[in-house]
């Protein structure tokens, strides 16, 4: 098996983009179980959910800058979270241009 190998925010490189019709969000406020509400960048608040396969290995806090996927239907009110973006993650997207929102 072995030790797990500490990696520091710094060295963290890889930077998921929103794709197709995905949407950068900040979760504003915790709903309880696995359930945010997010506010994103195309001027909805919608009521999300953190995907199963990051729920018990990424926390997600108020203030967090997420990655939202739209539901096919309801998608104006309901979404997915899939990402959870670092510190340094959020400056490179601010940087870039990707990140309009502010906290």
């Amino acid at each position: 098996m072995g030790r797990r190998k500490i990696i520091n925010e710094k060295n963290i490189e890889v930077v998921k983009l929103p794709e197709a019709n995905d949407v950068l969000g900040i979760a504003i406020k915790p709903l309880g179980y696995d359930r945010f509400m997010v506010k994103c960048q195309d001027g909805l608040t919608r009521l999300c959910r953190i995907r199963g396969k990051l729920k018990r290995r990424v926390w997600v806090r108020v203030g967090d800058i997420v990655l939202v996927s739209p539901w096919d239907f309801q998608s104006e009110t309901r979404g997915d979270i899939f990402w959870r973006y670092r510190r340094n993650q959020v400056q490179w997207l601010r940087e870039k241009g990707y990140l309009t929102i502010e906290k």
